[in-house]
């Protein structure tokens, strides 16, 4: 049987909620494949893998921005939303995905990037160019400070101020939560409004399933411009990221008229089954309760306290269940992506983070929303070793502060050159070799290979609707230790150091462990290893020696 027909249609997945209990993929276009021996990952790069991935059990490929850019941030500054990067093929290519990708039962989700655009783009030359120009309004352009500096103290996410002179001399400044070749766009201006709805329409007509929306906390900014408060110190050597955590950001982030905007994308995109997801920071459970649900303009939000937590077996369990309490089924897991060290090194490295992201991720699968894998995460990848120049803006322009490199590293698909990414002499992140049995060749040849354990959570729950369908019922929790029930499945996780001991009610059999072997039964008695989850089955009519 082949991996199209091994999964199912597309038609598993209609309806408004088709989403729900789906499982993401994170492609991040530039280090999945090369197909053309220049170094890049590539469109037809990726559509060459994508049996690959409906044979590991996935419904959605997300992949991150593919239109024309600079790549001054790696293609998250745009300068034509409706056009494909030369260096990643062409509309043709992406059209030629799409149809592949839904032969094998899988939908596709694009990265929109709607707070700010590159500098490159044609509305903000035309912007710097005429101070007359309608595009001068598509930003934010500010008079400076009494003083003549930035009008105001709000700072970058990548470092130093949020205002940059405006290039064309006039004395304003014109505001960037990123880069200075980011500049945010004014969506106080409706004919902002207008161009992203017909943005929207060009890609949906294409065959786009879905859009995961990059600072959809962002957007909307207060129209007096005031200061952020400033809730602590500002201290030489800080992290860019420190330093930006060190203001309330109520005028800059979260503003309430953005949910509006995604009420009136909604409308646009609803009736084509086309689901929005938004990137948030989750931090406040509150604010990340405005976004999602029905009325609120996203079908979803990714929870971004998981991608980016440590091992803190409390905190995980306590994150998990209050998200999953509040997201009502709007929420997007994921234990990694593109911007965070991989969970695999976040959460001891080795043997002991392959395990323990295992053990959290068989958690995930048992809540409601739709959970995502980050690239390669099923083979168990370390954060990626650096040996050759980092790309990282972050990294580049702050003296060499840690950057998003190390989760950006090139998939190894094989143990040749490259480790079979490309055939060029270097790739364009240049990392060191991963050995044969954390290749993508070596795992599928691998009946008990982690991409095979990661196979058969998937399928679980894609045949046991009831992991995100049926009420939760919470049957134990402590700082260490959580038992759901879902219908006739209970999932018991022990992430403590001791093995732990749990007697059901009835009989049952082990349907999936996130350490193999590591758990025994004795009739009722199951015994948990640490730092490990179980799912069980109960069945009343199951006789003794069927646990055996």
């Amino acid at each position: 049987m082949n991996a199209a027909s091994a999964h199912p249609p597309l038609d598993r997945l209609d309806g408004p909620d088709w989403w729900r209990g789906a499982v993401g993929y994170e492609i991040y276009v530039r280090s999945f494949l090369d197909s053309n021996g220049d170094g890049m990952g590539d469109l037809p790069g990726i559509a060459s893998k994508l049996d690959n991935l409906a044979d590991l059990g996935v419904d959605v490929v997300w992949i991150t921005p593919f239109y024309p850019s600079p790549g001054k941030d790696h293609g998250y500054d745009v300068a034509d939303y409706t056009d494909i990067d030369p260096q990643f093929g062409t509309l043709a290519d992406l059209d030629a995905l799409v149809t592949t990708a839904h032969e094998h039962g899988l939908r596709v989700f694009a990265d929109i990037v709607p707070n700010h655009s590159s500098d490159q783009h044609p509305w903000f030359q035309a912007a710097i160019a005429d101070v007359d120009s309608p595009y001068r309004d598509y930003y934010l352009f500010r008079p400076a400070a009494a003083d003549g500096g930035p009008p105001n103290n709000w700072v970058s996410h990548f470092g130093g101020p949020a205002w940059t002179l405006d290039p064309a001399g006039t004395g304003e400044y014109y505001c960037h939560l990123f880069l200075p070749e980011q500049p945010d766009l004014n969506w106080a201006n409706p004919a902002v409004m207008d161009e992203f709805l017909a943005i929207l329409r060009f890609w949906v007509d294409r065959g786009i399933d879905g859009f995961r929306i990059d600072v959809a906390h962002g957007l909307t900014k207060d129209p007096e411009f005031r200061d952020n408060p400033q809730i602590r110190e500002i201290t030489p050597g800080m992290h860019p990221t420190e330093i930006f955590e060190s203001f309330d950001h109520v005028h800059d982030l979260h503003r309430l008229g953005t949910t509006l905007i995604y009420q009136r994308w909604h409308e646009e995109v609803a009736p084509f089954g086309t689901i929005l997801l938004g990137e948030m920071d989750s931090s406040n459970i509150d604010r990340f309760r405005e976004y999602v649900g029905r009325g609120a303009g996203l079908d979803g939000g990714f929870v971004l306290t998981v991608s980016s937590m440590i091992w803190h077996p409390e905190s995980i369990i306590s994150d998990l269940l209050t998200f999953d309490h509040a997201a009502n089924g709007g929420a997007a897991w994921a234990l990694s992506n593109h911007d965070q060290p991989r969970v695999v090194s976040r959460f001891g490295g080795g043997e002991v983070g392959v395990h323990r992201a295992l053990a959290v991720m068989t958690i995930m699968v048992a809540l409601d929303g739709i959970t995502f894998l980050y690239q390669a995460e099923e083979l168990g990848l370390p954060n990626a070793v650096i040996v050759g120049a980092n790309e990282d803006p972050i990294t580049t322009r702050n003296d060499g502060a840690a950057g998003r490199d190390v989760a950006r590293g090139p998939v190894p698909w094989t143990n040749g050159p490259n480790n079979g990414f490309t055939t060029a002499g270097r790739a364009w992140l240049q990392i060191e070799p991963l050995p044969a049995d954390m290749t993508v060749d070596a795992q599928v040849a691998d009946p008990h290979s982690n991409r095979h354990r990661y196979q058969q959570l998937i399928g679980l729950r894609k045949r046991s609707p009831q992991l995100w369908q049926t009420p939760m019922e919470l049957s134990r929790r402590t700082e260490a230790e959580l038992i759901i029930r879902r219908g006739d499945l209970t999932v018991v996780a022990n992430l403590g150091t001791e093995p732990y001991d749990y007697v059901a009610d009835a009989r049952f059999v082990i349907e999936f462990e996130s350490r193999a072997g590591g758990a025994t039964v004795d009739v009722n008695r199951l015994r948990v290893h640490p730092e490990s989850t179980v799912v069980i089955r109960h069945d009343d009519h199951l006789e003794p020696e069927a646990q055996a």
